[in-house]
């Protein structure tokens, strides 16, 4: 049983569904298209911290972050992925010379932007249903309190939907480079302009709380303490959902719950 409320449709992947999904479906060309010619990227998986589904071997480590960033191609990431079959992969939007330095120099990540081997860091924009004021399910605070932060209904997707494409329309006045990704719950705005890039922290906290006042952001992504993000292609095992990048105009009608090209090859069997 789900411990949060999702929207019709949605459930937990189970450990057999995140292995069929990443050993038959999951597409390395597309991640690398993503990633184009980005050098010395850093990933991330989380076992079962949402979801409390996790293999049993690796219970002491179930809601930690896994970092994977000993790997040769990204085979062997997928390799990893299969060996924890975690519920959600992420990428790490930091811009390293040297990640193999990076992981020695013994810095915490928030001083990562005073490192040597530190080249700027990708702008994004997360939006997530949680963030709005729900008239069913009150603020994030009232959902914080009823344990159910990362509960969503579709009233609230669908205003996070909407914000989404008024944000991207708004941000592209400023920036040329913008790719958009539905995340599983909501919506996420990459910025690759190379002047966003080499943005200081100072400047992404400027911009995080110049949008957050009319966007249900998260301050932390945009601002850039927050360096994680949900890896395009990847299962978001807590809606059983594969996250796709989309067109502006794809977005205006995408309905997770019946746009069959954000389901895994599992779930369309189960509808047949």
């Amino acid at each position: 049983m789900s411990r949060y409320r999702l929207p019709r449709g949605m459930r937990y992947s189970t450990l057999e569904e995140r292995k069929e999904y990443y050993g038959v479906e999951f597409s390395l060309k597309k991640v690398e298209e993503w990633l184009g010619d980005r050098e010395n990227t850093v990933f991330a998986l989380i076992l079962g911290r949402h979801t409390g589904i996790f293999l049993p071997e690796y219970q002491d480590i179930k809601n930690n972050t896994v970092v994977v960033d000993d790997y040769q191609n990204l085979e062997d990431v997928r390799e990893y992925i299969l060996q924890y079959l975690p519920e959600g992969v992420y990428y790490d939007r930091n811009l390293y010379s040297d990640i193999q330095g990076c992981s020695k120099c013994g810095k915490e990540p928030k001083d990562c932007w005073n490192c040597k081997y530190f080249q700027g860091q990708e702008l994004a924009f997360d939006l997530d249903p949680e963030n709005v004021v729900c008239p069913y399910h009150g603020n994030y605070e009232k959902k914080m309190k009823m344990h159910q932060g990362l509960s969503f209904c579709m009233y609230e997707f669908k205003t996070v939907r909407r914000k989404t494409i008024e944000l991207q329309e708004e941000l592209s006045k400023e920036f040329t480079e913008l790719r958009l990704v539905y995340s599983g719950r909501g919506f996420h705005i990459h910025v690759l302009d190379n002047e966003a890039t080499k943005m200081g922290r100072r400047e992404r906290e400027k911009i995080a709380e110049k949008w957050r006042k009319r966007y249900p952001i998260d301050p932390w992504v945009t601002g850039g303490e927050m360096r994680l993000i949900r890896l395009p292609y990847s299962l978001h095992g807590m809606v059983s959902r594969i996250c796709i990048p989309l067109k502006l105009e794809e977005v205006k009608s995408f309905d997770p719950r019946r746009d069959r090209k954000c389901f895994p090859s599992f779930l369309k069997n189960e509808a047949r």
